[in-house]
């Protein structure tokens, strides 16, 4: 199988033009997120989130992350300047009003920057989550020490800064998906092919962004798919192929992306994909 993603770096604007960003968000909400529910309640779980918690997500998208922490009484922020329709599924997951019976917590979800999170009447946050996974990409990881720098003012003193990533591509099904469509990065520190996660790849984001680690952990999130169809929307609606989307048509992306899953397709049809994802606790100084 010949990898669809061409050696040019072209930007995914492209991508974006030809897909249904509504229907991608939809997909997201209701078959991919899930998938990291683990991985938000480990690091919940460690951090005893409860009714003291005043948490910031980074890139919250389309809010499972924000209800989950907000069942155990935290109050929740969430900001997202990647993808309105995302932040639109937040609203009425979230907010009253929004059609959801979950709409009954303490939440305010806002479209933009860090910067945009900032309350003058509220205490510093106690807690920044930055849940979108990195590592698996060339480049992934290049603005989210940005985004942390700019996140970390709006935080009290020595609260934890949680990032998340890719655990090594042996223990992760999904890599060789990736492997599969894009094709390894070229160069490696490029942007848009698949690259193998690194083991020191949060700790480095981090310390650019100026924090202190202080522990990290493993959480097992398996990807699996009631059919080929829901997998191969599920992975779509991640964003992950989108240099794939710009270097050629859709349909070829769908043929390559099924291919790539054939082989965790199970006898019952279902699509299973164990996973390994790490997160670092790091520190405001």
């Amino acid at each position: 199988m010949t990898p669809t993603l061409v050696r040019q770096h072209q930007p995914h604007t492209g991508a974006r033009s030809r897909v249904d960003l509504r229907a991608r968000a939809r997909d997201w909400s209701e078959i991919q997120e899930r998938m990291l529910v683990p991985l938000y309640e480990a690091v919940y779980e460690r951090l005893d989130v409860g009714s003291p918690t005043r948490l910031l997500g980074l890139g919250c998208g389309s809010g499972l992350a924000l209800l989950l922490a907000a069942s155990r009484g935290a109050a929740v922020t969430g900001v997202d300047g990647s993808s309105p329709e995302r932040l639109d599924l937040a609203r009425q997951r979230l907010l009253p009003g929004g059609g959801s019976t979950h709409a009954r917590v303490a939440a305010r979800l806002v479209e933009g920057t860090p910067g945009d999170a900032a309350d003058p009447q509220s205490p510093p946050y106690t807690l920044v989550t930055a849940f979108e996974p990195v590592g698996s990409l060339a480049g992934d990881a290049e603005g989210l020490g940005e985004l942390l720098a700019a996140a970390a003012p709006l935080a009290e003193r020595g609260a934890p800064v949680v990032l998340t990533g890719w655990g090594p591509p042996e223990r992760c099904a999904t890599a060789g998906v990736l492997r599969a469509v894009l094709g390894p990065a070229d160069p490696p520190r490029g942007t848009g092919g698949w690259r193998p996660a690194l083991r020191d790849d949060l700790e480095e984001v981090a310390q650019r962004a100026g924090l202190r680690p202080d522990g990290s952990g493993r959480v097992s999130c398996a990807f699996g798919y009631a059919d080929l169809d829901s997998a191969v929307r599920g992975m779509l609606s991640t964003g992950l192929f989108d240099a794939a989307l710009t270097a050629a048509d859709r349909e070829q992306v769908d043929k390559e992306l099924a291919e790539a899953l054939h082989a965790h397709r199970r006898v019952d049809g279902t699509v299973w994909m164990p996973n390994v994802f790490r997160y670092l606790i790091a520190r405001v100084p």
